[in-house]
């Protein structure tokens, strides 16, 4: 890979993505053949908020490629519990690992990590902002499912403001020639402006609709997302979104033959059980897809590395940013980097724009 990190998807090369996505699926079919590929590696997991499937799918992938794994999946387990830093934390794993995968509440942190980190680091979620492994489970899945990954209509509904893996699916499929979008939110949850406009600058066609109904017959692709309870201030808020969009097999039949059904999981009440007998339902294919997405990212990304610490950038600007789940926020020491110009600044951690006098 020509980046040593993986943050964001959208950092790798098509041709790069490509070599990856014929990866995972030679080691699906050939398992044997990777079994013995990471002996005497060792990945650590660094898991700042609950996980079921990133986490187990990760250990998985690791331990069928013959490496090893430590790490925790309870902050309050760790030296984290007594303030240390995010920066102390991956110095020190670094240092006994070969490669580090970091899930996290604050947008941001896998960036701040991988300043700190001796290692390749993986972001396996930053709170709303980036899921790139999942997004990675999901072109793996609709790959092998379609055999295609341009001229797809995609309907995304659910959080769309919180969704992180929406939010990674759209930034990779944008890149792809003939997608669009079908937008499914209350006004509420709609998708972050930035990403609108990361869509408008590409060309990439995309409606908003109020409704399940509306959308279904012109879908090629459903991504479900459930209300993220975790990402709301106050109980009221989430009950006054909670259930609105319920997949059942009544909106089902409006879909296309072909349509194939996606959902990062977990599920809540976002699509009924009867819809898990569908073909087109595919989500728990989706599973195992993602176990060997993440082999094929693991080789990839222990192939040639090395253990060496990077320069930390100097901050580029006095700002800080305004995003109140930036991990720039929890972390003072990290420097503030920004890009763009004039009056219109975007953090690098977390994407936000911010204007500035």
């Amino acid at each position: 890979m020509t980046n040593r990190h993986l943050i964001d998807l959208s950092s790798m090369s098509q041709a790069e993505l490509s070599e990856l996505l014929n990866l995972a699926g030679e080691i699906r079919r050939v398992p044997g053949r990777f079994a013995e590929t990471c002996h005497g590696k060792i990945m650590a997991t660094l898991f700042y908020e609950p996980s079921t499937r990133t986490q187990m799918s990760f250990q998985a992938a690791m331990l069928r490629l013959g490496g090893r794994i430590i790490g925790f999946d309870d902050p309050n387990s760790s030296s984290v519990a007594k303030g240390e830093s995010l920066k102390d934390t991956v110095r020190v794993v670094s240092g006994y690992s070969d490669i580090l995968v970091m899930r996290h509440p604050k947008a941001g942190a896998a960036k701040a990590a991988s300043l700190y980190s001796r290692v390749p680091v993986v972001n396996a979620g930053d709170g709303g902002h980036l899921h790139p492994t999942q997004t990675l489970t999901d072109l793996v899945t609709l790959n092998e499912e379609t055999g295609r990954l341009t001229d797809l209509c995609i309907g995304c509904c659910g959080d769309l403001k919180n969704g992180r893996t929406v939010h990674s699916l759209i930034k990779q499929m944008s890149r792809y020639p003939g997608n669009s979008f079908v937008l499914i939110s209350t006004p509420q949850l709609g998708i972050p402006s930035y990403l609108k406009d990361y869509m408008d600058a590409r060309g990439v066609q995309y409606t908003e609709l109020p409704t399940l109904e509306e959308a279904m017959p012109l879908l090629d692709v459903l991504y479900m997302t459930r209300i993220q309870r975790e990402r709301f201030s106050s109980a009221q808020e989430y009950e006054q979104q909670k259930g609105v969009y319920v997949l059942d097999q009544r909106k089902l039949k409006k879909g296309k033959k072909s349509l194939r059904v996606l959902h990062p999981l977990p599920r809540v009440d976002e699509i009924t059980v009867e819809v898990d007998d569908d073909p087109r339902a595919i989500y728990f294919e989706q599973t195992e897809y993602g176990m060997y997405a993440r082999m094929a990212l693991i080789l990839t990304m222990l192939e040639g590395s090395e253990r060496r610490l990077e320069p930390c950038p100097k901050s580029t600007h006095d700002h800080r940013c305004q995003n109140p789940n930036c991990i720039t926020g929890q972390e003072a020491y990290l420097p503030r980097l920004f890009s763009g110009g004039g009056d219109m600044l975007t953090c690098d951690f977390c994407d936000e724009r911010m204007l500035v006098e």
